[in-house]
């Protein structure tokens, strides 16, 4: 499964080669477990190590230079193609067919090379790499080929069969070493994908060289293992055990130590049950005669089908087990679709067939070792829906859930889901509460192979270092991001906070002042980019008056956004109410000059009055920016928009903070003044308080997106008018 099914996708450039994925998926049988041809044992992968492939030493082979001359004709064209463009994955096909069809070694080196290093989940590609090598000659290389393909994907059967069957063709099997060598391949292979569902040509494989080396002893071993894992051709494995132990010799297929012991107690079983008729034979036997010795050593034909009888009689309980594990996966494995890699997104169906076997799987880990940190029934509720066959299982299973059949799932699942951030960021969360190192190598994995333009991971990865404490990696992750993706705002801002957390203030005022400045040429940009420099400014740094000086200057190059003055009358106003009241109606009053849209000229005026009234120390400097105010109301049809001019619909009034309604009360509205007050007179309930144009409520302000979407929190907000309507 997992990476080959890459064979079968010839317009994705995969080999055609493989006869085990003449579809997307083998077919698997009905629940009932029937027994499974062998030639829909697909391959299958499981990781070379619990934590995944090693990539730290990811490279590809040194090739010697050829003597074949130029390149192609049309190499250069397509090779800039595919790297103008690196995500266009049809460009990178091209170019290799291209190589292929030309035959040329130099350029089929060159872009499987580039190509290998960008899409490392294609196996297909990796053999081929190897063959050219191997047709060429250079068999150290196409090994080196190999080795460095199952570096990156361990769980490839395909590559670990054609990586054997290369060692098998090239080395002197008349050295004694060779048969060493070919053994701790296959060793490697099983440790690797062994666990894979899908594993079972590579067991075939193991268990059939062993045999032709006349190791029939080491062949029984390897179908012991194999009769406890999984795998869809489990029954396959077991009708073959039975044929080998049934065509050779007890003594030639079990150990030593295991033969005497099953041969001794087949012995005395035997001896029981002829006891009664050795009776009756020796009242018969004429006197003086003994029973006839059995030569020492020698079995007869009886006692070996009775020790094969009995060995059988202890793999079945293995048997058993592991079909019952079988029955449990078998829904979950027959849900997945596309277990290779593709660059062609996944449909929701098959992620969530995904996700539904991590829950199961885990869920299994943690009823096993009965973690009460995780709750599992959940998972285990939502998989019943998936798996609605009766499952079966003995409580003391052979089968062992451990965290590597765990770690081996996800591993399978980052193959065909190599593409999608989620699953990379669930595998670092499980591999986080173990080591810290292991989940660093599978965020390594994830943003400098497969993810390299998918920011959230990056940014996850630069989270993840800084919680564990090494700011140096943070600050190069988020480097490395802005490299890859200049210009997104958000890697700065988390740059300038990172700096910020870790007390370098001047390097985050340094970092957001660059964005300033390279910004210039863009005046949304540049106007964000200032707010935030100023707000870091002025909150954390201390620094009105170099916030103040910030805003203004990008006031010169957007005199038309209106956040910026919003941010720059804020600034004002959170000062010494006794020295800053000239500068906040500096402010209102550059903003009524700026072309800004009238209801937020209406809204920075309504600010300035409501900072006069709270701040100011004479009642003449109230009325005058009051009178400004009706001014500019009338100028701009105030009368006409209630809720611009900040005050609510009677139903809102009618409210209290708690949104309680209030009862209404039919009251006579009381004699106005003809000159303002400053104390306000009581609400006429019931009456539309939005027609009055005086000086409102501010609730409306704080819910405008011009000003809302900065955070900022309304702190004036008045439920009644100050003055009569005018």
């Amino acid at each position: 499964m997992a990476a080959e099914g890459c064979d079968e996708m010839s317009g994705n450039g995969e080999l055609a080669e493989s006869s085990a994925m003449e579809s997307e998926i083998p077919v698997l049988p009905p629940p009932e477990i029937e027994e499974m041809s062998e030639e829909n044992g697909s391959a299958a992968e499981a990781p070379e190590a619990p934590t995944g492939p090693d990539t730290t030493s990811f490279s590809m082979p040194q090739v010697a230079e050829d003597e074949e001359g130029e390149l192609p004709a049309d190499f250069e064209r397509l090779w800039k193609a595919a790297h103008d463009n690196p995500q266009d994955f049809t460009s990178w096909t091209d170019l290799l067919q291209y190589c292929e069809q030309e035959g040329h070694i130099t350029a089929s080196r060159r872009a499987l090379e580039a190509f290998l290093a960008r899409y490392p989940l294609c196996y297909g590609y990796w053999k081929k790499f190897a063959d050219l090598e191997r047709r060429a000659g250079y068999n150290d290389k196409a090994e080196e080929v190999c080795v460095q393909g199952l570096k990156v994907i361990p769980l490839s059967i395909d590559l670990w069969i054609h990586y054997i069957n290369l060692l098998l063709g090239t080395l002197d099997m008349n050295l004694p070493e060779s048969p060493i060598r070919i053994r701790s391949v296959f060793e490697d292979a099983v440790a690797a994908a062994g666990l894979d569902f899908h594993s079972d040509r590579l067991w075939d494989l193991y268990i059939e060289w062993e045999k032709e080396q006349g190791n029939m002893r080491n062949a029984a071993a390897i179908f012991y293992r194999v009769l406890k894992v999984p795998t869809q051709l489990y029954n396959t494995h077991y009708e073959k055990f039975k044929e080998h132990l049934n065509s050779h010799e007890p003594k030639e297929v079990l150990t030593q130590e295991e033969y005497e012991e099953v041969r001794a107690s087949c012995r005395q079983s035997q001896k029981a049950e002829r006891a009664e008729q050795n009776q009756e034979e020796k009242e018969e036997r004429p006197p003086g005669e003994e029973e006839p010795a059995t030569p020492e050593g020698t079995d007869t034909e009886e006692l070996m089908q009775k020790i094969r009888e009995q060995v059988l009689a202890r793999m079945d309980k293995v048997y058993q087990d592991n079909e019952g594990e079988v029955r449990k996966r078998w829904h979950f494995e027959d849900a997945i679709k596309r277990p290779y890699f593709h660059v062609k997104p996944l449909d929701r169906l098959q992620l969530r067939s995904w996700h539904l076997y991590l829950d199961w799987e885990i869920a299994q880990l943690n009823k096993d070792t009965k973690d009460p940190t995780q709750d599992s029934n959940e998972a285990a509720t939502e998989v019943s829906e998936v798996t609605a066959q009766p499952q079966e299982g003995s409580e003391d299973c052979l089968v062992a859930h451990d965290d590597h059949r765990v770690r081996i799932l996800f591993e399978r699942c980052l193959i065909a889901c190599a593409l999608y951030e989620e699953f990379w960021t669930r595998y670092t969360q499980y591999l986080e509460a173990q080591s810290v190192d292991q989940a660093r190598a599978v965020y390594k994995r994830a943003c400098e192979i497969h993810l390299l333009y998918k920011p959230n991971i990056h940014m996850q990865w630069a989270t993840f270092e800084e919680r564990h404490g090494d700011l140096t990696e943070a600050r190069r992750v988020l480097e490395a991001l802005e490299k890859t993706l200049p210009g997104l705002a958000v890697v700065r801002l988390r740059r300038a906070a990172l700096e910020r957390r870790a007390g370098q203030l001047d390097q985050s005022e340094a970092l957001l002042q660059e964005a300033v400045a390279e910004s210039k040429e863009k005046p949304t940009l540049h106007a964000f980019y200032s707010i935030k420099l100023a707000r870091l400014l002025l909150k954390v740094g201390r620094n009105p008056s170099k916030a103040r000086r910030i805003l203004q200057e990008a006031l010169e190059i957007s005199p038309d956004n209106d956040k910026l003055h919003l941010n720059l009358l804020e600034l004002e106003v959170s000062g010494d109410p006794w020295a800053s009241a000239e500068a906040v109606q500096e402010c209102v009053t550059r903003a009524l000059a700026a072309p800004l849209a009238p209801h937020t000229k209406i809204l920075l005026s309504q600010r300035g009055l409501q900072f006069a009234e709270d701040y100011s120390n004479s009642i003449e400097s109230v009325l005058s920016v009051y009178e400004e105010h009706q001014k500019l109301l009338k100028e701009l049809g105030g009368t006409k928009r209630g809720a611009e001019n900040g005050d609510e619909d009677t139903e809102k009034l009618n409210k209290g903070d708690d949104g309680s309604a209030v009862a209404e009360s039919e009251q006579v509205a009381p004699t106005m003044p003809h000159v303002p007050i400053t104390t306000p007179p009581p609400p006429v309930m019931g009456t539309d308080m939005s027609s009055q144009s005086g000086y409102g409520g501010y609730s409306s302000w704080y819910q405008q997106p011009q000003y809302g979407s900065y955070g900022y929190q309304n702190t004036w907000n008045y439920n009644q008018g100050y003055y009569p309507p005018s």
